[in-house]
């Protein structure tokens, strides 16, 4: 009598690696060659150069004051220093007035844009009412319309309330940022959806929530748009250039452009320049690390 053995079980097949050395000169193909590298470094170092040579000149220049400008000469930084043009912009020109006003500008409608679009973010973002997109897309249609087409009705509009020559006048056209709003919504969709049901479990109410863990979460996005809407308003000509009457209400763009008007020499004018560039510079230094983070933040999650 025979006995059936039974068939042995095949061993399962290991999957297939590839070999290291293929693996290896795959990886190498994709790196850049040396000379590609060479060629990459060089473009880059141009253009960093190329960006930098005008605020390079106007410092240069805002020290050598009295001086003809002669190519290349007066780009020498070593040759006849003097800082006789800050002197003048700081104690003859009403600069520290303009700095004033520009910084209430721009601070001012920083804080207020931010939480204004970090309202109207969070309600088109989880909130649920009737009419949400069509309103939200609606609003966002603002982008395309452009400034200059809204200059005349608001002035005119301005002008009826009392807002010329005044800092609300000045300040208030400016809060309804779409740009700002559209920004504050792609961020906070990303969001997850359960840290507002369990808050809304544990009674907190929508300002709490609002308060308590969509403005923390969001210091990414709103130090980027912090920083925008600073420059934005900094670097303002149009807008406080026809609400501002008075010399006193001028901003720093508008002040200096005056200067132009008074026959003040040019290192007095590139003195005056500097001194408006510096706080934005440093301000972004200060902020650059936060606005990395919410311009990556907001393209993966938006």
């Amino acid at each position: 009598m025979t006995t059936m053995t039974p068939p042995q079980a095949q061993p399962l097949s290991e999957p297939q690696t590839i070999p290291t050395p293929t693996r290896n000169r795959s990886f190498r193909a994709l790196e850049p060659s040396r000379a590609g590298i060479v060629i990459r470094w060089i473009w880059l170092s141009l253009a960093g150069v190329l960006a930098f040579f005008p605020f390079y000149a106007m410092v240069v220049l805002s020290l050598k004051p009295g001086q003809v400008v002669e190519l290349p000469g007066s780009l020498i930084p070593w040759q006849d220093v003097s800082f006789a043009s800050y002197e003048q912009v700081l104690s003859g020109q009403n600069i520290l007035g303009w700095l004033g006003n520009t910084l209430i500008y721009s601070l001012v409608s920083v804080v207020a844009v931010l939480f204004l679009s970090a309202l109207a973010g969070y309600a088109f973002a989880k909130k649920r009412f009737a009419g949400k997109e069509v309103m939200f897309w609606s609003f966002l249609a603002m982008v395309m319309v452009p400034f200059h087409v809204t200059l005349i009705p608001m002035f005119i509009l301005m002008a009826g309330i009392g807002g010329v020559d005044t800092y609300w006048g000045l300040i208030l056209p400016t809060l309804a940022n779409a740009q700002a709003v559209f920004l504050m919504r792609q961020f906070i969709q990303g969001l997850p959806d359960d840290l507002f049901e369990a808050a809304r479990i544990d009674g907190a109410g929508e300002f709490r929530i609002f308060l308590r863990i969509v403005l923390p979460l969001c210091k990414p996005i709103l130090a980027t748009l912090g920083i925008f809407v600073f420059l934005w308003h900094w670097n303002d000509f149009l807008w406080p250039l026809i609400i501002a009457k008075s010399n006193a209400m001028f901003t720093l763009t508008v002040g200096i452009s005056s200067l132009q008007q008074q026959n003040v020499p040019l290192s007095t004018m590139l003195a005056g320049s500097v001194v408006a560039l510096a706080p934005i510079f440093f301000a972004y230094l200060i902020a650059q690390r936060y606005v990395q983070e919410g311009v990556t933040g907001t393209g993966i999650k938006g």
